[in-house]
């Protein structure tokens, strides 16, 4: 379910179900410092966060004057609505299992017609099902307004120590902040040829190397 906090004016529908668990531990981000300067020169931008509630995250935005929307997608996409699950059976014998986009977007996704100047998208599309990544592009591609900028982050490798699902909080410098949540495997690893057909229908896309087994790219619509 999204949930909206206006300027600080109202509350999150619901708290995420999501666990933050251990410590936060800092980490340089060069597409975080980038986001941040675009961040501070514009007024009043909209800015969907993709993640569990992160009071940290939504003090920083809105005290820079932005209003703050959030989404726990992976979460809600692996757990399934109460009872049920979004996977769907595949249309071909052999073939890849479906997923119920539409009532997903409906319960998660549902903007109501709000468009977009920043997504923080983080490493969603490392650990939702197969069924759900063009469709969660494409519903981004509608909902950010032209010139609107999201941030992405991607592992390098399926296994290891820094692959653990992450929820990452914002700082008021170049470096964020990783606190370890559920114990989710990534699904898949992209390459950089991955993320630009993904990415075909936007604008641009700036990638940012990093010296650890992550690397980001800012995406403009």
């Amino acid at each position: 379910m999204i949930r909206s906090l206006f300027k600080r004016e109202s509350e999150p529908q619901r708290t995420s179900r999501t666990l933050l668990s251990g410590p936060r531990i800092p980490r340089h981000s060069s597409g975080w410092s980038a986001m941040l300067k675009h961040l501070k020169e514009e007024e009043s931008l909209r800015v969907l966060d993709i993640g569990p509630t992160s009071p940290q995250n939504i003090n920083f935005l809105t005290g820079l004057g932005h209003s703050v929307y959030m989404s726990d997608v992976v979460h809600e996409a692996l757990a399934g609505p109460a009872g049920g699950s979004w996977i769907t059976a595949a249309t071909e014998e052999g073939g890849e299992p479906g997923f119920d986009v539409a009532s997903f977007f409906e319960q998660n996704l549902n903007f109501g017609g709000r468009e977009f100047d920043v997504v923080l998208l983080w490493t969603t599309l490392d650990y939702i099902p197969q069924g759900l990544i063009d469709p969660l592009i494409k519903h981004l591609h509608t909902a950010v307004k032209r010139g609107g900028k999201i941030l992405a982050i991607f592992h390098t490798k399926a296994a290891g120590p820094e692959t653990a699902f992450c929820r990452y909080h914002l700082t008021d410098s170049d470096s964020i902040e990783l606190q370890e949540s559920e114990p989710h495997p990534v699904l898949r690893v992209y390459t950089n040829r991955n993320i630009e057909k993904l990415f075909s229908h936007y604008g641009g896309y700036r990638f940012f190397l990093a010296k650890d087994n992550l690397y980001e790219v800012i995406i403009t619509r």
